[in-house]
């Protein structure tokens, strides 16, 4: 099996290991890693539909991760997906109206970042080992509201290692506020900025690439690395649990081998719906990519008109992590349907940096077939919340009822009955007060841990403990600075 080489989005020079890619996290021209190849799965689907999720994870990531020996990814994928998940299954799936919900929140901070972040600090800290890294690996993170405690709760107190979250102070739930100031651990560090995600995402590609401050963090003993998806080794997990929901649905009889399915994502960053675009380029068999934007609808419009366009205003939602103008893994994307010419993404990322939009070519419009995109309104996010629940009886957070109210436009726009996964990204007790408005139960008096318990006793549910083990957890983490401050802060952390 021929090995899969890394190189960067903007310049085909470097050459590294997937290893390296994972241990860099951000190629040193602002690039992001991606793979010469994509490799096809080398096992029947029937037979993996046998397979459990982490004998699962090992056949896909085994394909991707070439130079980890199979001993070295099978440790870092049992240690990753133990009793931390409340579910045997790690990513069960519910059928509701008519879809195929799968729950991707089971995890230590119930949101879906944690099947990939679970995984990143093993995989990270063998990257180390293997490359013989000298210094302290130090973890640079943006965050819209899941990433950053995902990341803290993987990362706190592994050695060797330090973590910086940044996130817009003003941008996120209460309770995904109070998950990521109340983390313990020596070696983490969160700050709340005067910004907005975007802000924030920018600030850390910015101290990425800042070549003088890379030299001081060389000779203090540090290193950069990343746990936001523009980093491979986030990327690569997140693959897995479409294979395993496809093969799930196949095992069940749901759906015959090689049968399509449709998948839908609520989409910020992309990278989520990058690694579904993967799981179809590696042989799974996908009809139609449904990407589901909120309010920010950047992407919706880049899919409806060949034009991605940040210059608009900034809306902040009831699904936070969506809240985003800026999609980094839609470079990869660009990168890909441009031939794998990095100089024409290069070219891209230039425009949107000076001008805030590009255009692609007509050409590589026609690439963008296995993609359908639209947007939910908050008043359709929370219908969509309502009527699951009124109908079924089922509820979801906000983030998924965007995916689910877009999935009905699409069945609308296009008489496309394909069986359909929802990918469901967060526990609705992240956003009690927004899925208790929709559902139309929300007490305005009562604070987020209050509406959790009324959730809870509404929908027949039990409290998750990443909700009642922060109610009164000490805050620990209180900086707030300037978008234009976060050198500083870093440095401060840092004792630099």
């Amino acid at each position: 099996m021929k090995d899969v080489m890394y190189s960067s989005t903007r310049g085909a020079d470097l050459k590294v290991k997937a290893s390296e890619a994972i241990l860099r996290g951000l190629a040193p021209d602002g690039g992001l890693f991606v793979p010469d190849h994509i490799p096809h799965l080398d096992r029947e689907l029937q037979e993996i539909a046998g397979m459990n999720y982490q004998q699962t994870a090992y056949e896909v990531m085994k394909l991707l991760l070439t130079d980890y020996t199979e001993d070295e990814l099978k440790y870092c994928i049992s240690h990753a997906y133990d009793d931390k998940f409340d579910t045997e299954e790690i990513a069960p799936m519910t059928q509701a109206d008519g879809a195929y919900y799968l729950e991707l929140y089971h995890g230590r901070t119930i949101a879906f970042k944690d099947m990939a972040l679970s995984i990143l600090p093993y995989l990270m800290t063998t990257a180390a080992k293997k490359n013989h890294a000298k210094n302290e690996i130090v973890i640079l993170t943006a965050t819209s509201g899941d990433t950053g405690k995902a990341a803290l709760a993987g990362f706190a107190d592994v050695p060797g290692t330090k973590i910086i979250v940044f996130y817009p102070k003003h941008g996120v739930s209460p309770i995904q506020e109070k998950q990521m100031v109340t983390q313990k651990g020596d070696n983490t560090c969160v700050v709340g900025i005067e910004g907005n995600f975007d802000d924030a995402q920018t600030g850390v590609k910015k101290l990425f690439t800042d070549g003088k401050l890379a030299g001081e963090m060389d000779q203090a003993g540090f290193q950069f690395s990343s746990a936001n998806s523009i980093n491979i080794g986030r990327l690569v997990p997140q693959i897995v649990y479409y294979v395993y929901a496809y093969t799930r649905l196949l095992g069940e009889g749901r759906i015959a081998d090689g049968d399509a399915i449709n998948v839908v994502v609520p989409t910020g960053n992309f990278g989520n719906i990058l690694a579904a675009y993967y799981a179809k380029n590696m042989g799974l068999p996908i009809h139609k990519l449904i990407c589901a934007s909120n309010s920010n609808r950047v992407l919706y419009d880049f899919f409806k008109t060949g034009a991605y366009d940040r210059n608009r205003e900034f809306m902040l939602t009831s699904s936070p992590s969506m809240d985003i103008l800026i999609s980094s893994n839609l470079e990869r994307l660009i990168y890909h349907i441009a031939g794998d010419n990095a100089q024409k993404d290069a070219d891209y990322m230039k425009k949107l940096s000076a001008e805030g939009r590009y255009e692609i070519s007509d050409e590589m419009r026609k690439q963008l077939s296995d993609f359908y995109g639209n947007f939910a309104s908050e008043e359709e996010t929370a219908a969509a919340i309502r009527s699951l629940y009124q109908s079924t009886g089922y509820v979801i957070d906000t983030h998924t009822a965007v995916a689910a109210s877009v999935y009905q436009k699409y069945k609308k726009d296009t008489d496309d009955n394909t069986v359909t996964v929802i990918a469901s990204t967060a526990s609705p007790f992240k956003f009690t007060r927004a899925v208790m408005n929709a559902i139309g139960h929300a007490d305005e008096a009562a604070d987020d841990f209050a509406l959790a318990d009324q959730l809870a006793q509404m929908a027949g549910l039990t409290v998750p403990d990443a909700v009642q083990s922060i109610r009164s957890a000490e805050i620990r983490h209180k900086t707030v600075c300037d978008k234009s401050e976060m050198e500083h802060a870093v440095k401060n952390f840092l004792g630099m």
